[in-house]
């Protein structure tokens, strides 16, 4: 009898979780700040005491659940309307680097290494510090780096080269050998179009693996045979 009671409190700890994400949106796995951190796991343990502590009643559980949600939306809803309330949660970003040079104090006020500080440099392919005009500890624990202006990479505006615009997203056309009729439809596509633009490949839809019309105005198609000899990842 108690296995089922297991059963039935996990199923529905689940639940509460996935009602809780619906409530509060992806922020508190998106942007991960302390108090979104706090709160992932306060959530958690209070679904996992619902799932496998039987001493405690079910109902208790779930009041217990439902008011940190409510407390937690009602946070965030008021933070979003004030900014140093939103402020005392999230905390203030940290700059580290300044013009090249490590300001030691906020590293210790933020108990931040040099080790890690030069490993984030190195995930944002920074090997030198000197290159570093900024670098911002962000509230998520994230590190923001603005590189001196002779170590940025070059655009093509700075080129001054012709680009051709984009002005949509990507739109998925056929995957895994069936057409997406959704997407053709919100986009004002027909199939018949698809079909004129297959034919010009020499392709049918059954052949191709994933289609999609870019931003630019190409169509990129990847097919099932890729008429590759030696695929590189081949042992």
């Amino acid at each position: 009898m108690i296995e089922i009671e297991v059963v039935i409190r996990t199923v529905a700890s689940v639940g509460l979780l996935l009602i809780a994400e619906r409530v509060l949106g992806k922020q508190t796995i998106s942007q991960m700040t302390i108090f979104d951190f706090i709160a992932a796991i306060t959530l958690g343990a209070i679904a996992a005491g619902l799932a496998y502590n039987t001493k405690i009643k079910p109902h208790n559980m779930a009041i217990s659940f439902s008011i940190f949600v409510l407390t937690i939306f009602l946070i965030s809803f008021l933070a979003i309307k004030n900014r140093k309330l939103r402020k005392f949660f999230a905390g203030d970003p940290t700059v580290l680097i300044q013009n090249g040079k490590i300001l030691e104090s906020n590293m210790r006020k933020m108990r931040y290494t040099l080790d890690y500080l030069n490993q984030q440099l190195r995930e944002k392919e920074i090997f030198n510090i000197e290159e570093v005009l900024f670098a911002i500890l962000e509230t998520n624990g994230q590190l923001t780096v603005l590189r001196k202006p002779q170590f940025r990479y070059v655009t093509k505006q700075d080129l001054m080269i012709e680009v051709n615009s984009e002005n949509k997203l990507p739109i998925e056309l056929i995957m895994d050998g069936k057409i997406i009729e959704n997407n053709l439809m919100q986009n004002h596509l027909t199939e018949s179009w698809l079909f004129e633009e297959l034919q010009k490949r020499d392709v049918t839809v059954k052949d191709i693996v994933y289609a999609v019309l870019l931003g630019n105005g190409h169509i990129y198609v990847d097919q099932y045979k890729d008429h590759i000899s030696v695929p590189i990842d081949k042992e």
